[in-house]
C-alpha cells in the first residue's frame, strides 16, 4: 500500500471510529451537561487520534487511553474501541512492553472512572464480568497486531532471502564466465607470448637486432597474462596482491616507449594517498588511452599528465595523431568503459580531438581525503 493510500485509509478508520463513538455517546444522553459536552469531545478526539497510529503508535496509545478514561469519568458508558485499535497498531509496530503496561493501566483506571461517574453500580458480579470482557478484547487486539507483525516479518525475510539467492547465483555465474574466459584467453595469449619469446631468443642467438615490435608483443603477452590472472583473483575475492594503480602508470608509459612511441609522464601537485578505486581508474584510463594511440592514432608522441589537486585527481593523455576537430570520434568499448568508471566515482571525462591535431583524454576524479 502506498503512503497516500495508507494515509487515506487511516483517516477513514479514524473518522469512522470517532463517529461511531460519538453517536453511541449521544444516544446515552448527557447532552445538556458540561461533563457530557467534554465527554463528547473526548469521544470524537479519541477516534480521530487513530489517524496518526502508523507514525506515532505509542503516542496514539496514550491519547486514546486517556480519552477513554475521560469520557468514562464524564458519564459516557462507551467501550474503549479506539484504545483497542491503538493496542493493535502499537503491537504491530513492535511496542509490546509499552502496550502491556498501557493495557494493565487501562484495566485499573476504567473501573475507577466508571465508579466516579456513578456508572456500573449494579453489583460486583457485573463489574467482574465487564472486566473479564475488557481483558479479552485487549488480548484479542494485541494478538491480532502480533500476528500481523510476524507475518510481515516473515514476508520481509522471504524477500530478503530471494534477493540474496539471486545475488549469489549471479555471483556464481559471473565467476563461471570469468573462469571460462580465463582458461580460453590465457591459452591463446600464452601461445602468442611463447612464440614471441622464441622469436626473441632465436634473434638474439643469431646476433640479430630484436625488433621493438617483437619485444612489445612479448611484454604485452606477459602483461595480459598477469591482468587475466588478477581479474580472476579479484572475482574470487581472494587476491593477495593489491590492484594496479597510480604506482604502475610509469610501467605503462615505459612499455609504450618500447613500441617506438615517444611517451612521457609528468606528475604535478603535492602527492597524497587516494582511494584504491580512483588509482585503479586512472591506471585504466592511461592504459586504454595509450593502447588506442598505438592501435589507431598513428602518433609519434604521447604525454601523460597526472595532477594532484585539492580534493581531486586529474589525469590527461595527449597524442599528436591524425585525429582532427573535423572528425567525430565514434565511442568504442574502451571509451565507454572509461566513462562508466569515471562517472561511477562522481568524476567527469572528456575525450575529443585537439585543435592542433591529435586526441585528448582528460578526467577529473573527486578524492575524499578521509578514505
Amino acid at each position: 500500500m502506498s503512503v497516500s493510500r495508507a494515509g487515506i485509509a487511516d483517516w477513514a478508520i479514524a473518522v469512522g471510529v470517532g463517529a461511531t463513538l460519538l453517536v453511541t455517546g449521544v444516544s446515552g444522553g448527557h447532552a445538556g451537561t458540561l461533563p457530557g459536552l467534554v465527554g463528547y469531545a473526548l469521544l470524537a478526539g479519541g477516534g480521530l487520534a487513530l489517524a496518526a497510529r502508523r507514525r506515532a503508535p505509542v503516542a496514539v496509545l496514550a491519547v486514546t487511553g486517556l480519552c477513554a478514561v475521560g469520557y468514562q469519568a464524564a458519564g459516557h458508558d462507551v467501550p474503549a474501541v479506539a484504545f483497542l485499535f491503538a493496542v493493535y497498531a502499537a503491537v504491530r509496530a513492535g511496542h509490546r512492553a509499552v502496550t502491556v503496561a498501557a493495557g494493565v493501566a487501562m484495566l485499573a483506571l476504567l473501573p475507577l472512572a466508571a465508579l466516579a461517574s456513578g456508572l456500573h453500580d449494579t453489583g460486583e458480579a457485573f463489574a467482574q464480568a465487564r472486566g473479564a470482557l475488557e481483558l479479552a478484547w485487549l488480548i484479542a487486539a494485541g494478538a491480532a497486531g502480533e500476528a500481523l507483525r510476524q507475518a510481515e516479518r516473515r514476508a520481509d525475510e522471504a524477500e530478503r532471502t530471494r534477493e540474496e539467492t539471486a545475488r549469489r547465483r549471479a555471483d556464481e555465474e559471473r565467476l563461471r564466465i570469468a573462469r571460462e574466459l580465463h582458461d580460453s584467453l590465457t591459452h591463446q595469449i600464452s601461445i602468442i607470448k611463447v612464440q614471441a619469446e622464441v622469436a626473441v631468443h632465436v634473434a638474439r642467438k643469431r646476433g640479430e637486432q630484436v625488433p621493438g615490435a617483437l619485444l612489445a608483443i612479448q611484454e604485452a603477452g606477459r602483461e595480459a597474462t598477469r591482468e587475466l590472472r588478477a581479474t580472476l583473483e579479484a572475482l574470487r575475492d581472494d587476491d593477495p596482491a593489491p590492484p594496479r594503480g597510480l604506482d604502475h602508470v610509469a610501467d605503462l608509459v615505459e612499455r609504450a616507449r618500447t613500441t617506438g612511441l615517444d611517451a612521457t609522464l609528468t606528475i604535478e601537485g603535492d602527492r597524497h594517498d587516494v582511494p584504491v578505486a580512483v588509482g585503479r581508474t586512472v591506471y585504466r584510463i592511461v592504459q586504454e588511452s595509450l593502447t588506442n594511440v598505438a592501435r589507431h592514432a598513428a602518433a609519434a608522441t604521447a604525454s601523460v599528465r597526472i595532477d594532484y589537486r585539492p580534493g581531486a585527481l586529474a589525469v590527461r593523455v595527449d597524442d599528436d595523431g591524425r585525429a582532427t576537430p573535423a572528425c567525430t570520434p565514434v565511442p568504442g568499448v574502451g571509451l565507454l568503459g572509461m566513462r562508466e568508471r569515471v562517472t561511477a566515482l562522481g568524476g567527469e571525462l572528456r575525450a575529443a580531438p585537439r585543435g592542433e591535431g591529435g586526441f585528448t583524454v582528460e578526467a577529473e576524479l573527486p578524492v575524499d581525503r578521509t578514505l
